[in-house]
Order: C-alpha cells, then sequence, then structure tokens
C-alpha cells in the first residue's frame, strides 16, 4: 500500500540547479572585489580550506553547520593584515554581502518552476538544505511553506535535524506523509531512508548507485516530476 504523502521536500544545491558554476563564479567575484580593496590575497588550497575550517571548529562547534559563519572567519584569517581592525570587519562584511548576492545567481533546470508550480497546488512544499541559499529570493519561494537550513536545523544532512524541524511545519505530518526529494545519495536519501520517508533521487548525471539499501526511483527531467509523482502516490 502507497503511504499517503502530504508533504513534498527539496534539496536545493544541485537538485534545483547545478551549484558549482554559482559558487565558482561568486568565489572568484569576490576574491576579485577584496584584492581591488587591498592587494593580493594568498588564498591557499582546497586543503588549506579544510584545515582552516578544521580549526575554526574546534574553537566553535557552530561553525560546522553555519556555513556563513565560516566563510566570514576564513576572509577574515586571510585578511589578519589588514589594520585596523575595524577595516577588516568592513571589508569582510562587503565580501560577504557580495559572495551572497553571487550565490543567488542560479539557473534553475529546466522544468524546474513548472514543476514546481504544479506540485504546490496538491502539496505542502518545504526546503531542507545543507547550504546557504534562501528559496525566497527567487519567484517559486512563494510556492514553499518553510524552508530549513543548517542554520536554523543547527545540524547538517544526514543528520536527522532538517526533518524533525520539517514535521514541526505543520500539524499532523509525521515522516510517512512526506516524500523527500535530492541529489545526495548519503545526505539526502540515505538520510531520509533511515527515518522511513519515501525519497526520490534527482540523478541527472547518471550517477552509478553506491548504497547497500535498495536504490530508489529516480529522474533527471523536472518535466517529468509531476506525472512521476501523481502516478506513484496519487
Amino acid at each position: 500500500m502507497n503511504k499517503i504523502i502530504k508533504m513534498i521536500t527539496f534539496d536545493l544545491d544541485d537538485t534545483l540547479w547545478d551549484n558549482m558554476p554559482t559558487i565558482t563564479k561568486a568565489e572568484i567575484d569576490t576574491r576579485k572585489w577584496i584584492e581591488n580593496q587591498v592587494g593580493f590575497v594568498d588564498w591557499g588550497t582546497f586543503e588549506d580550506f579544510l584545515d582552516i575550517r578544521e580549526t575554526l571548529i574546534k574553537d566553535d562547534a557552530s561553525i560546522a553547520w553555519d556555513i556563513s559563519k565560516l566563510r566570514k572567519e576564513i576572509f577574515r584569517i586571510k585578511l589578519d593584515h589588514i589594520q585596523p581592525e575595524s577595516l577588516r570587519d568592513e571589508i569582510v562584511e562587503g565580501a560577504f554581502e557580495l559572495f551572497i548576492s553571487k550565490r543567488h545567481e542560479v539557473t534553475f533546470y529546466e522544468g524546474v518552476e513548472d514543476a514546481i508550480q504544479k506540485l504546490s497546488e496538491k502539496y505542502i512544499l518545504g526546503v531542507l538544505t545543507n547550504g546557504n541559499a534562501d528559496i525566497y529570493k527567487f519567484d517559486i519561494g512563494r510556492c514553499f511553506n518553510f524552508s530549513i537550513s543548517s542554520l536554523e536545523a543547527k545540524d547538517s544532512k544526514p543528520n536527522r535535524a532538517h526533518f524533525d524541524e520539517a514535521i514541526k511545519q505543520v500539524d499532523g505530518i509525521k515522516f510517512n506523509n512526506i516524500l523527500h526529494i535530492g541529489d545526495h545519495q548519503i545526505n539526502d536519501i540515505l538520510a531520509a531512508f533511515n527515518l522511513g520517508i519515501e525519497t526520490l533521487w534527482f540523478n541527472n548525471k547518471d550517477m552509478e548507485w553506491d548504497q547497500d539499501f535498495t536504490k530508489p526511483n529516480e529522474f533527471k527531467e523536472w518535466k517529468k516530476l509531476p506525472e512521476i509523482i501523481s502516478n506513484k502516490y496519487e
């Protein structure tokens, strides 16, 4: 017997849009802006970034899930030679404001907006994201009843906090009333599976299924999503 689905939750990055081009451009544009203010900055390697992140988390555990704070702190470290400190803080805030603006210059996958609109007419829609993109900055934000980031959840998927927060949003919703849609096999699919939540895997890159539990239904074209959900759950 099919579960009664009342709520659909969505991951954002790499599910509604391809995130890498957006983040890469945002990073490049922000670094250029900073260097226009202060001159050359040694940004280091990705491994350096991971080391800094690990050190920061040891001092402030919230940085593990507050990625906006993480980015600001890394800017602050890279600009620790800038004096006075008030000037450095002003540059950091300006850089983050630019970054978060550029971070929202996304291109939705074809069919996303139409599919979301159609689904919002039948279901409660929510966002569960580890990132700091804000769905309400886009026109389709009007279709969503709620959005929970790692900042609100104070944790990151695949831990369960996002899903626990989701069922608090609407009275009478339980895990078996939720369908979660995402691209990440662990952060989205396994996280939901462990709670008995139905899942659909967005797999537009024809990835192999690497998990030791049964692969869920998958889709690669957003324009087909409403029909897939209708056929399976209505």
